[in-house]
């Protein structure tokens, strides 16, 4: 495995990416208080060098208001919003960069320039999705909560994919085997409710192979996943109740309230990534605080460099849950 260990939360992963070398990152509309002191704080414990994208005299200002000193070359100046996302996918294509950052920018117009079929960051057959690492004070280890920005209303063959990218995630930052709960309203199957037919088909194609790398069972209501009491009051017996990793939501609209209610009312931090393009894209709410944000980068440096020490196999076009065609419209459109 890439690391030997389980992080415990984000500063260790902070601590871990300390120890990568350096990537450059394309930040994307980063006249934004908030993006820049992330960067500036980046930059200082030598994660990353930034190439900052969009309107040059607001950037300026910005930086100036944090103590970030940026040389002139660092600056690219764009129209609009739709400009600087084309701009910084041109950076990853030409070489100049290793990751993108979005920064004070909608998620759709962000997504449509990366899922862009012609000049985007598309990997054949895979499905991009989003995971976000959760730093939770009264939880002993990180979660992966997915999907909770990209992919809207999942069928299950889509959430096989999502689930992967996640398994993928916990992989390259040190999870071994990450346990990973499919989540509904209740833990039994029900007709009715159909994320709990798809959590009951998640975990037979995790049992006959279909997706590896994980223990996955499910349905699970969220307090059986995270709980040990409420799962043996409830009579669960599971590897992963009251122990996961990760938590597949049945939609974006349940993925994106568990998020912010762990962040603002739990006291969590939040750090958001998309899966499945050619680089790591670091995608925050816009506004989520620096330490949120600084996390991400951290992340993006481990599985930048991570991924290129590792060989991994292609997705097959023949897979049993290889990706279908997923246009720039699955991208959210609610702005995160």
């Amino acid at each position: 495995m890439p690391m030997s260990e389980s992080p415990a939360n984000l500063d260790e992963l902070i601590g871990r990416a300390k120890m990568r070398p350096t990537i450059r990152v394309a930040v994307v509309e980063a006249h934004q208080a908030l993006v820049v002191k992330a960067v500036h704080e980046a930059t200082l414990l030598g994660l990353i060098e930034a190439t900052l994208i969009g309107n040059r005299d607001a950037i300026l200002k910005c930086t100036k208001d944090v103590g970030l000193t940026i040389e002139a070359d660092q600056i690219i100046g764009t129209t609009d919003a739709a400009a600087a996302a084309r701009k910084g996918v041109e950076l990853v294509k030409s070489g100049h960069v290793d990751a993108v950052m979005k920064g004070n920018i909608h998620t759709d117009i962000v997504m449509r320039a990366l899922l862009d079929s012609k000049s985007g960051l598309r990997v054949p057959f895979r499905r991009v999705s989003h995971v976000f690492l959760v730093d939770v004070p009264t939880y002993p280890k990180l979660l992966a909560v997915t999907d909770a920005a990209i992919n809207i209303a999942p069928d299950l063959m889509a959430k096989a994919q999502i689930l992967e990218n996640a398994i993928e995630l916990l992989h390259l930052i040190g999870v071994e085997t990450p346990k990973a709960a499919v989540l509904s309203a209740v833990e039994t199957i029900n007709p009715a409710i159909v994320s709990t037919l798809d959590a009951a088909g998640l975990t037979m194609m995790s049992s006959r192979g279909q997706i590896a790398g994980a223990i996955v069972d499910g349905p699970f209501a969220f307090d059986n996943a995270i709980s040990k009491r409420a799962a043996r009051e409830k009579g669960i017996v599971s590897e992963v109740a009251g122990d996961a990793d990760i938590l597949l939501v049945p939609d974006l609209i349940s993925g994106n309230i568990l998020a912010k209610c762990l962040e603002y009312l739990a006291g969590a931090t939040a750090a958001g990534m998309v899966m499945g393009l050619s680089v790591p894209v670091v995608l925050s709410s816009r506004a989520d605080p620096p330490a949120a944000r600084l996390a991400a980068l951290a992340i993006a440096v481990l599985i930048h460099r991570v991924a290129r020490d590792e060989v991994r196999p292609e997705p097959e076009e023949g897979s049993a849950i290889h990706c279908a065609v997923q246009p720039e419209s699955a991208c959210c459109r609610v702005g995160v």
